[in-house]
């Protein structure tokens, strides 16, 4: 039997999408709350990423001790994660056991925030900074960002700052999750097989006294002019560079032509990068991607290597942009589109990533879209395309991040 599409809103505006498949040996149920480290006010940088280690704490009723095993008595492979766009809390299960998991997610979605628990977690929160700093991509990634977007409100780092995290008050965070976790700005997506009445009936029971507060996204702010950004760090002894670029939004259809691109230029293997820099040893690493967020979106052109020869791996990258759309041929482009038309089928086959996909484009764009519809655009995807949003959106970097020893001249 083919994959089904169901769909229902509760008056709360409690938004419960699946895609359902008798077929499936497993389901998989997601509450994605639509806030991130965009929608913080600066002061309280990084609360959404904190909130999220606080619903592991549990409720007023269940212990976190308890939440973790019942979790584990389920069978469940549950986690969570934040983002810059929103904030995710998920479990994959046997089919017999979806209900069960779909209550306890609830649940979990409605944490005590207790005080003592606050004061540990923070402490948690700043190891976990103070391990990214010793990250060498990381710090160059988000103090490219934040140069890169400037006043615009997605430059926000998603675990915030040593100063942000330390002033953070549980108030603040209580007032957070007041605003940001209502019913209308959550959607429950599953896949998987499941009786879906029965999940709605199950999730009326758990979910129908959220609040609906009528929260909403603002796009404000806007990004900085860009230009060079030259980071020195002691503790490093390679050289990191990283530029970013404009890229098609999630809403624009030219974000397939411009993921195609991105892999031509800068995939892990048999990419222009990786054969001008890698295959040839003048860099250690080479990548380039394409990130398309609710509104906006990004390229981003990383290398790594001998500091004495950054300049060098730079002038390389910046050729194989200049040149890149002219030398991309049918074989390439048929090579990748069948590349990629494999792994989008193969995931499909798993109802975790169908589910996780279904509730990041449905918080995102408030839309359903098959993914066979994704994969006939992929695969339809022609040179024309490519050219087209190449002509819109070329990636030459606007803003350039690089970040090298500290005694390096």
């Amino acid at each position: 039997m083919p994959v089904t599409f169901k769909q229902h809103t509760f008056p709360n505006g409690l938004n419960v999408i699946a895609e359902v498949d008798p077929a499936a040996h497993t389901a998989a149920c997601g509450y994605f709350v639509k806030t991130g480290a965009r929608d913080e006010a600066p002061p309280v940088m990084g609360v959404s990423h904190f909130l999220e280690h606080m619903m592991f704490k549990g409720t007023h009723d269940i212990t976190s001790e308890d939440l973790n095993r019942r979790f584990d008595d389920l069978g469940a492979r549950n986690n969570a994660f934040t983002s810059s766009e929103m904030t995710c809390f998920y479990a994959s299960t046997l089919p017999e056991k979806l209900l069960d998991c779909v209550n306890l997610l609830g649940k979990m979605m409605r944490p005590a925030l207790r005080q003592s628990d606050f004061d540990t977690e923070k402490g948690v929160i700043l190891e976990e900074i103070a391990m990214y700093k010793d990250n060498p991509f990381w710090v160059l990634y988000e103090a490219t960002v934040e140069k890169y977007f400037g006043s615009h409100s997605l430059a926000h780092r998603v675990l915030g700052t040593d100063e942000t995290i330390t002033a953070l008050t549980r108030d603040q965070m209580q007032f957070y999750f007041d605003t940001r976790y209502s019913a209308d700005n959550t959607t429950i997506a599953l896949a998987g097989r499941m009786d879906f009445d029965r999940v709605i009936e199950e999730i009326d029971r758990v979910c129908s006294n959220w609040p609906k507060t009528g929260a909403r996204r603002e796009y404000l702010g806007s990004a900085a002019p860009g230009g060079p950004l030259l980071l020195k760090d002691e503790k490093v002894n390679r050289a990191y560079v990283l530029g970013l670029s404009e890229a098609p939004s999630m809403q624009d259809d030219r974000r397939f032509a411009a993921s195609l691109l991105a892999q031509i230029l800068g995939a892990s293997e048999n990419s222009r990068l990786h054969w001008a820099l890698v295959e040839t040893g003048l860099a250690e690493q080479a990548q380039a991607s394409f990130d398309a967020h609710d509104g906006i979106g990004q390229y981003y052109v990383f290398a790594s290597g001998d500091p004495d020869r950054l300049d060098e791996i730079w002038s390389v990258i910046e050729a194989q942009v200049a040149g890149l759309i002219e030398s991309i041929s049918t074989d390439d482009l048929d090579r990748l589109r069948n590349k990629i038309a494999t792994a989008t089928t193969v995931s499909g086959e798993r109802p975790s990533d169908r589910m996780h996909r279904l509730g990041r484009i449905w918080a995102t764009i408030g839309q359903y879209r098959p993914l066979e519809m994704d994969l006939d655009r992929i695969v339809g995807v022609t040179l024309d395309d490519l050219r087209a949003v190449h002509a819109a959106y070329p990636v030459r970097p606007r803003t350039v991040g690089r970040l090298l020893p500290a005694k390096t001249k």
